[in-house]
Formats: C-alpha cells, sequence, structure tokens
C-alpha cells in the first residue's frame, strides 16, 4: 500500500511539472487498467428531424407563444412569413407568435429536403401550406429550418419563412 501511494504521489508531481494529467497504478499490467471507450454520437434520422417540424406544428396548436418559444434557441433567427420584422431574440419572437397565432394557423409540409449536417445539426428546407382557421385563408410559403442539438434538446437557430411570390 505504500509503494501505491508513493506512485500515485510521483505522478501528480509529475503531472504538475509539465501540466499535464498523468496516472498511475500499483500494477500496470494491461490487464488491470481501466479500459476507456469513446463512444461517436449517432447522426440523427431525417424521420427524427422531420419530427421536429410536428412539433413545433403542435406548439402553435397549444396558443401559446412562449411554448412556440420554446422550439427556438436562444440566439434563434426568426425570418417570419408575415411579418417584415427580423426576430433576434425570444422576446422579439414571442411577440412575433402573439400575433400569429390570434391568425389560429395550422402547418402542412408539402416538399421537405432534410439534410443531416453531423451529429448535432440538420437542416429542413421545402414548401409548407398554412390554414389560417381565424380567416379561412391558406398561405403558401416556402420554408428553412437549421437545427441544433443543444443540451440535449433539438432547437431551431434559425427559420426562414417567405411566402411564395406567385401566391
Amino acid at each position: 500500500m505504500r509503494r501505491t501511494v508513493r506512485i500515485l504521489v510521483a505522478g501528480a508531481a509529475g503531472a504538475a511539472l509539465v501540466g499535464a494529467p498523468t496516472f498511475a497504478w500499483a500494477d500496470a499490467s494491461e490487464a488491470k487498467r481501466p479500459k476507456v471507450t469513446a463512444t461517436k454520437a449517432q447522426k440523427p434520422t431525417k424521420a427524427t428531424i422531420a419530427n421536429l417540424f410536428t412539433q413545433w406544428n403542435a406548439a402553435l396548436a397549444t396558443g401559446d407563444p412562449n411554448v412556440v418559444a420554446d422550439r427556438y434557441a436562444n440566439d434563434a433567427v426568426l425570418l417570419p412569413t408575415v411579418s417584415n420584422q427580423v426576430r433576434t431574440n425570444r422576446a422579439q419572437i414571442v411577440d412575433y407568435f402573439v400575433h400569429f397565432l390570434e391568425k389560429k394557423p395550422h402547418g402542412e409540409i408539402k416538399q421537405s429536403y432534410i439534410n443531416i449536417l453531423d451529429e448535432n445539426s440538420a437542416i429542413d428546407t421545402g414548401v409548407y401550406v398554412f390554414t389560417l382557421a381565424a380567416t379561412g385563408q391558406q398561405v403558401e410559403a416556402r420554408y428553412t429550418y437549421v437545427y441544433e442539438l443543444r443540451n440535449g434538446e433539438w432547437k431551431i437557430v434559425n427559420h426562414h419563412s417567405s411566402a411564395m411570390p406567385e401566391g
């Protein structure tokens, strides 16, 4: 036991001298060393990313702008369909949805093109149609969502939506 303490102290002293972590074991045989395995995170599936729109649309259905804003990262940028103002913080995003939700929107994707960039980011772009139940109006728009996995949750970091120029 005394020898183990000396080795560990020597290892710590060596680490302090070179500025790097050093580990020592009393019995340095391979069989007794702890095994360290690194697992790389898996890329999300296209279905996982497509489901993020379903969750966003369900947030719209709550009628609560804060629930919708929770789908966005704190530093997200929103270029909304029915507003000329770029929204760059939570308060502005909530403000947009306060007014948009008054129209009782329901979105339906017509075309979707999903690109998985890596295990933490993806893009969903395409065309959707919003039915505004308050007026019966339908708005067809192009969209792009950029998603990032942050602290274990998928968040919208960029959302651009623009009405079709022909419509």
